[in-house]
């Protein structure tokens, strides 16, 4: 059976094991905000690089950039945001909660009550979800930047540097991975909805008439991507905008839905949005934006097909995915079974005893191969327990150092998932994991 994971058990595996802290918790937290500690700077630096690694080094025809958070104020005037970035505000005459309209239950937005206190919630209006901030020593309409809340535009407004400066041809995709904010009504559900998160996106530039080719393409492409990070398929859905659901330039938009424990919700967008963008930018700058074909002459504002994935996103669907309960030695085990290749750590390292000299060989070991792998070295308490420990820390393989070490050059290398233990030359040991982290699969 499989087990529940709830929220509150995997925040307090957060806690206990150095993934994620409350942000500035010794002053009572900020609930929209979140630290994440040792473990969880790991994961969330090796989900991204995994992401990289697919989209750039994989690719031949897509680059990268990172461009600035604060942009010059007409590129969100361009976008839209300024105008449309909202959402429905409605609060409460009594205990002045502020919610969502479009989040309420149904029987709170007809009765126009509170679904905290049942007093009377107020008329909807517009709140603009973009932080507001001001650049330079005067505060005034000069002088108003915005904080990003999307790193997209940051692709856009830079389309014909990269042009300029790279040998790419269409059809080509700029990638980034950066902080955006949003100054969300309402946060909720960990690191899921939070007004500080980071994104990866990617913007694929193509024809026009091949939009419905790449759009395909690049859908496929994303779901096998979560089974490469060991997502479990069965947790992953599509969910196709309806008419009513569409952005306003949006073609086509389908979103990849995981089912945490809260529920079946978004982890990234695949979306048709047109030329629009570039068009918006050409009017809006007076630069001319358009592709020139050096081959057929033809010039033309190429469409755009856009993956954008939260990456604080995925590291909560990596613990989600992750977390598993199960039986060892009669006691119950917290295992986190995260896929190899975004493991914080891959091996942990333990001599048997500190005493006789097998503590000096397991630091030998454990330094030769921090070159390969990420690891972990630990001498303190019962074998039974550090295995325990790294076990619910996520870490795929353990290796104890013993006194038939010193006999024939062999170790125990143990697997997280399973707890079988082999036998394994010293010499053998970065070949054996690497061949383990290629051929792994979730049992």
């Amino acid at each position: 059976m499989e087990p529940v994971v709830t929220m509150d058990k995997l925040v307090s595996l957060c806690k206990r094991r150095g993934y994620i802290y409350q942000s500035s918790e010794i002053y009572g937290g900020l609930s929209s905000a979140w630290d994440y500690g040792p473990l969880g700077v790991e994961l969330k630096n090796r989900i991204a690089q995994f992401w990289w690694k697919e989209m750039t080094q994989l690719h031949d025809n897509i680059v990268g950039i990172d461009a600035a958070i604060m942009m010059h104020p007409r590129v969100w005037e361009a976008s839209g945001h300024v105008a449309n970035f909202s959402d429905p505000l409605v609060e409460c005459k009594g205990c002045k909660m502020r919610f969502r309209e479009d989040q309420l239950p149904e029987e709170n937005r007809i009765s126009k009550k509170c679904p905290n206190c049942g007093k009377d919630l107020t008329e909807p209006r517009k709140f603009n979800l973009m932080f507001k901030t001001h650049i330079g020593p005067l505060e005034d309409a000069a002088s108003i930047v915005y904080l990003r809340p999307e790193t997209a535009q940051g692709i856009y407004v830079n389309f014909k540097n990269v042009t300029n400066t790279t040998r790419v041809k269409i059809p080509f995709g700029i990638a980034q991975i950066g902080k955006a904010f949003r100054n969300e009504i309402t946060t909720k559900n960990f690191i899921f909805r939070t007004c500080e998160f980071e994104q990866m996106e990617m913007q694929y530039f193509i024809r026009p008439n091949e939009d419905a080719k790449w759009f395909d393409y690049w859908k496929n492409e994303r779901i096998k991507y979560y089974e490469k990070i060991g997502v479990r398929a069965a947790k992953l859905q599509f969910h196709e905008h309806g008419k009513d659901e569409l952005a306003f330039y949006a073609r086509r938009a389908v979103d990849v839905y995981y089912e945490f424990p809260f529920g079946w919700n978004e982890i990234e967008g695949i979306h048709n949005r047109t030329d629009y963008d570039l068009q918006q930018h050409t009017e809006y700058s007076g630069k001319d934006l358009t592709w020139l074909d050096e081959e057929t002459k033809e010039r033309f504002l190429p469409f755009i097909i856009e993956t954008s994935a939260g990456l604080t996103r995925q590291v909560l669907v990596a613990l989600c995915d992750a977390y598993d309960e199960d039986e060892a030695q009669g006691e119950k085990r917290v295992v986190l079974r995260l896929h190899p290749s975004i493991a914080p750590v891959t091996v942990g390292v333990f001599p048997l005893v500190k005493k006789d000299g097998l503590a000096e060989l397991a630091r030998t070991i454990e330094l030769g191969l921090r070159e390969d792998y990420p690891t972990f070295y630990d001498e303190s308490g019962a074998i039974g327990r550090r295995y325990r420990r790294q076990d619910e820390a996520g870490t795929p393989y353990g290796i104890t150092i013993d006194y038939q070490t010193k006999e024939d050059d062999t170790v125990t290398l143990r697997f997280r998932d399973s707890m079988e233990q082999v036998r394994v030359k010293v010499g053998e040991l970065s070949a054996r994991i690497r061949s383990e982290i290629k051929n792994y699969k979730r049992s």
